[in-house]
């Protein structure tokens, strides 16, 4: 396996990198190499939720859903002692 070493990166850069790592509870060499490997080689990489419900429909030509019909909105209760309008 390959080493690399990456000089004179923006400190801009290494902390974004820094907070993405920690946040997914990685470290820096880890997530840099995710980042690398989706990046260069996107089939291997991990997908995402919605990009894996999109594959395994895709397929079969997508699902088409009908969307309800909305109603008009409902009047809001008066629960007041006065005699409703």
């Amino acid at each position: 396996m390959a080493t690399l070493i990456i000089r004179h990166l923006d400190q801009t850069s290494q902390t974004a990198l820094q907070i993405m790592a920690a946040r997914k509870g990685r470290t820096m060499e880890e997530e840099a190499r995710l980042i690398l490997m989706q990046t260069t080689c996107p089939e291997s990489g991990e997908m995402g939720f919605g990009s894996r419900i999109h594959a395994r429909f895709a397929a079969m030509g997508g699902v088409h859903l009908k969307y309800p019909t909305r109603s008009a909105a409902r009047m809001i209760p008066n629960f007041s002692d006065e005699d409703p309008l």
